[in-house]
């Protein structure tokens, strides 16, 4: 059975699935270069050339917009067009759903425990009274899932709304008109400037804070305290700071302009940060000691936005050593389109065969080459070893790299990564500068695997090769990185061996034999604000447009070298 899953909504995308087996996936933001593009039209297109069996729409709500000529929702409007004689299938109301089938068929766990926390998932009724029936937003779900034939099962949700009503609270469920967990992490995320869905700088920007009395509770009973948040769902909620002396705003600039001067921080926007993050992740920990002694389970697996925070999930590690916890890499609402393909295939082929998930590098195999172009003065091409290119990056140089297929999720994993030598303590300053990051966001690393257990306190883990966990270094490595290492001791590091990507591997010990330290700094291909690349014309077109003078394409061992001159036609494209 092929399949191929559509997931409309944030973070658009599809999966195809052959015979059980992840084909590829891609989000639509990395082809239409819309950030979180909502409509993966263009991912439908990618599966032209497969056969097909069935498509599966798995939606958030129960049922798409309709168009007003046909009446059919636009996404089987093009399945229609394009894949004629494909029966089309819809999944309503199955967010969480999708994230919980994600997480556990990729774990390689033969049965877990699912535990889901994201912002609001799909529209859920409740019934309250024999006659009245009430409605809220999945927030947090646990769900049993095994390969028998009840497959993933909800045993328990929480849920939000825009209400006023009694809490409703069973062995099963509990709704409350308060926020909840990822609601109060948007609302402070928004509060210090940034978009509802940034809260990757609040983690950033957390170990900045500290503790304060000034701060009052942010949960009371393990949601949002009511003095403090203004609700609303499915959007984003809000500080209310009219009731908070300390935070109030009175110039809307201070919200935007310390973001790129720290001069201008306030110390109470780092221990609001240190607070949210602190008082989160111990809210999620108690639904992880829940979700494990309710259904007497060790292994459990976790997805929905919040298990992409890395200093949370270190938490976990250290918390729950005796409990077997996978983290979803694709946890974003992305990942929700594997999860229906593969949720669609068990339970209709009733297979019992469990396939982990071994690798991120799972988008569209073009096998592009680059062709290069004599009529272009600003760019020079020329045939390089590993070896050179650890050089240049020993050389304080920043080097982009492209490669094979795109990775799955947003990390970048050495296919669409920005490279530098993690030794230069100006190093945070300057790939901020080339960019345009905010001063106070950590960056990743990635490192020989047989060097993991001598750098970090690893917590029991044997390896990361998905950059899911913030990790403390050792203390004798403090100050041996300084680009990389995050003002509390931490890295986000991917280990990386030779089965896993052999020409990065090969990359990144070049720069060992050079420097003596098995680490790569590894930053995101992409500017401030745009998606990570994609193809290699987005990648040229990336480096032209920035003052990134090296791109690296090991395949091909080439390095593109763009003049220095571009900046002026930089500086033009931006006055333009």
């Amino acid at each position: 059975m092929n399949i191929l899953a559509v997931n409309p909504g944030h973070n658009g995308s599809v999966a195809l699935l052959i015979d059980g087996e992840l084909k590829f996936y891609i989000e639509e933001e990395r082809l239409s270069r819309d950030k979180y593009d909502a409509n993966p039209f263009r991912g439908i297109l990618e599966a032209i050339n497969y056969q097909i069996d069935n498509i599966v729409i798995g939606g958030t709500t129960m049922q798409l917009p309709s168009l007003p000529w046909t009446g059919e929702d636009p996404f089987s409007a093009l399945v229609r067009k394009h894949y004629r004689g494909v029966k089309v299938g819809y999944i309503g109301n199955a967010h969480h759903l999708g994230h919980a089938a994600n997480a556990f068929y990729n774990s390689g766990f033969k049965e877990a425990v699912a535990v889901i926390v994201d912002g609001a998932g799909s529209k859920q009724d409740i019934k309250v009274q024999e006659d009245f029936v009430n409605s809220g937003f999945e927030t947090e779900t646990i769900f049993n899932c095994n390969y028998e034939e009840e497959g993933i099962k909800q045993v328990y949700q929480s849920l939000g709304g825009n209400y006023e009503t009694q809490r409703i609270l069973s062995k099963s469920h509990f709704m409350d008109s308060a926020i909840t967990i990822v609601k109060a992490y948007e609302a402070v995320t928004h509060y210090l400037g940034f978009g509802f869905i940034d809260a990757g700088k609040t983690m950033g920007l957390a170990p900045y804070g500290k503790k304060s009395d000034k701060i009052p509770p942010l949960f009371i009973k393990g949601r949002g305290n009511k003095n403090v948040f203004l609700p609303s769902y499915p959007a984003g909620a809000l500080v209310d700071h009219t009731r908070w002396e300390d935070l109030e705003i009175t110039d809307p600039k201070q919200t935007t302009e310390w973001h790129y001067d720290p001069s201008k921080v306030r110390e109470s926007f780092k221990d609001l940060a240190w607070a949210v993050q602190q008082d989160t992740q111990e809210l999620v920990g108690d639904l992880i000691e829940k979700a494990a002694n309710d259904t007497s389970k060790k292994n459990v697996v976790l997805s929905g936005g919040y298990a992409l925070n890395c200093v949370a999930n270190y938490y976990y590690k250290k918390r729950f050593p005796n409990l077997n916890i996978y983290i979803d890499p694709i946890a974003h609402d992305g990942g929700t389109a594997i999860g229906i393909a593969k949720y669609v295939h068990y339970r209709e082929t009733k297979e019992k065969k469990i396939r982990p998930l071994k690798s991120l590098y799972l988008g569209v195999d073009r096998k592009e080459k680059y062709k290069s172009n004599a009529f272009d003065p600003d760019v020079k091409t020329k045939k390089v070893k590993p070896s050179d290119i650890a050089k240049l990056i020993s050389e304080k140089n920043i080097v982009a790299l492209f490669q094979g297929r795109s990775e799955a999720g947003p990390r970048a994993l050495g296919n669409r990564s920005i490279l530098y030598d993690p030794t230069d303590p100006k190093g945070k300053e300057a790939v901020n500068k080339v960019k345009g990051r905010e001063w106070f966001r950590p960056f990743a690393g990635s490192m020989l695997q047989e060097y993991f257990e001598e750098w970090f306190e690893t917590r029991g883990l044997k390896e990361s090769p998905h950059m899911m966990y913030a990790m403390d270094f050792k203390l004798e490595k403090h100050g041996e990185v300084p680009a990389i290492t995050h003002v509390d001791g931490t890295c986000r590091i991917q280990t990386v061996t030779k089965e896993q990507n052999a020409l990065y591997y090969e990359l990144i010990d070049e720069f060992r034999k050079i420097s003596g330290i098995p680490i790569l700094f590894n930053t995101s291909f992409n500017l401030a604000g745009e998606p990570l690349v994609e193809t290699l014309h987005d990648a040229i077109e990336t480096v032209k447009n920035s003052d990134i003078s090296y791109l690296y394409l090991p395949e091909e061992g080439a390095l593109l070298t763009y003049s220095s001159n571009n900046s002026i036609k930089k500086e033009e494209k931006k006055a333009a």
